[in-house]
C-alpha cells in the first residue's frame, strides 16, 4: 500500500532511468487504468514528449512532459515495471498466468516502463497543468516538505474537530500519510487516534510532528535500502517490519512497555496501538 515514503523512493529511483527521455508511444493495455479520462487521451497528448522532470506530491507520482504531465497514483497496490525495449514488452505483458500485468506502456528511447494493477484501482492520467487535476489541487502541505513546520501542523490540528486519525488520513491536510505510517506516528507520539485533533496541547503537537517527521524519514531510508528494483515484477518494498512498531502487530508486545498491541475499526479501517502508552 505505497504511502508517502515509497513514492518517494519510487521517484527518486526512476528519474536516473526516464528524466530527459521521449516517449515515441504509450499502449494502454486496460483502459481501465486511465478512467475517467480514454485511453486515446492520455496516449495522444503522451507521444513524442519529453520527460522533464520526474517527481512526487503526497502520494501522487509526477511526470512532468514538455507540456503537461502525467500523473500516476498507486492505490493499492499499483507499481512500476521496466523493459529492456518494446519486445521484451510484447514477451512478456498480459500473457496469461505466465506473463506479466501490465495496465499501461510508455515505450521510450531506452526502454519502457510500464504500471501495473491487477485490482485496477492504480491510475494514469494525463494533464495539461497541474491546476487541471483536482486531486493534486486539494493536496494539502507535503509532509516531508519544508513548508511542514510545528507551527502549520499545529495550526491545522487548532483548525479541525476530527480525531486525530482520520486527520492524518485526510490528503486536504497533510498529503502522503496513509493507514500505515498514520499508526506508527501515533505510537511514537504516545497519542490516541480517537482524539479530537483542536483538543491536542502545544507540546503534543510538537511531539506529533516530530513523530511524522521521524517515522516517514526512516520509512524512507527503508525504502531505499535496497532502492525499488522496477525489472522484477514480484520485488516489494522489504525490511518495514524493522522500522515499524505497531501497525499490524496485533496480540505482539509493545516494543515500548510489552503490553499486547491493539486493533480497533475506524472510519473503516484498522488502526493499531498500545493502550497502555496512548494518551
Amino acid at each position: 500500500m505505497p504511502e508517502l515514503p515509497e513514492v518517494e523512493a519510487v521517484a527518486r529511483t526512476l528519474r536516473h532511468l526516464i528524466r530527459g527521455r521521449r516517449i515515441r508511444c504509450a499502449h494502454v493495455f486496460h483502459p481501465i487504468a486511465t478512467k475517467p479520462q480514454t485511453a486515446s487521451h492520455v496516449a495522444r497528448h503522451t507521444q513524442g514528449q519529453r520527460m522533464r522532470i520526474v517527481d512526487r506530491k503526497g502520494k501522487y507520482l509526477l511526470l512532468v512532459l514538455d507540456h503537461g504531465l502525467l500523473t500516476m497514483h498507486f492505490r493499492l497496490d499499483g507499481q512500476l515495471l521496466w523493459f529492456s525495449n518494446s519486445k521484451e514488452l510484447l514477451e512478456r505483458a498480459n500473457r496469461g498466468e505466465s506473463g506479466v500485468h501490465v495496465d499501461v506502456a510508455l515505450e521510450l528511447d531506452n526502454g519502457v516502463l510500464g504500471f501495473a494493477d491487477r485490482r485496477h484501482f492504480g491510475r494514469v492520467h494525463f494533464w495539461a497543468s497541474p491546476e487541471d487535476c483536482r486531486g493534486l489541487r486539494i493536496l494539502g502541505v507535503d509532509a516531508l516538505s519544508r513548508e511542514f513546520t510545528p507551527g502549520r501542523l499545529a495550526q491545522l490540528l487548532a483548525a479541525s474537530k476530527r480525531p486525530l486519525k482520520d486527520f492524518l488520513l485526510d490528503q486536504s491536510r497533510v498529503a502522503g500519510i496513509g493507514n500505515i505510517y498514520s499508526c506508527e506516528s501515533l505510537w511514537h507520539a504516545r497519542l490516541d487516534a480517537r482524539r479530537h485533533a483542536n483538543r491536542l496541547q502545544p507540546q503534543e503537537a510538537r511531539r506529533l510532528h516530530k513523530a511524522i517527521v521521524s517515522v516517514l524519514a526512516r520509512g524512507l531510508e527503508c525504502c531505499l535500502h535496497p532502492p525499488p528494483d522496477f525489472r522484477n515484477p514480484e520485488w516489494w518494498f522489504q525490511g518495514l517490519e524493522s522500522v515499524l512498531r505497531v501497525y499490524d502487530r496485533e496480540g505482539k508486545p509493545c516494543r515500548r512497555c510489552g503490553e499486547p498491541v491493539r486493533r480497533m475499526k475506524q472510519g473503516g479501517r484498522s488502526t493499531y496501538f498500545c493502550g497502555r502508552c496512548q494518551k
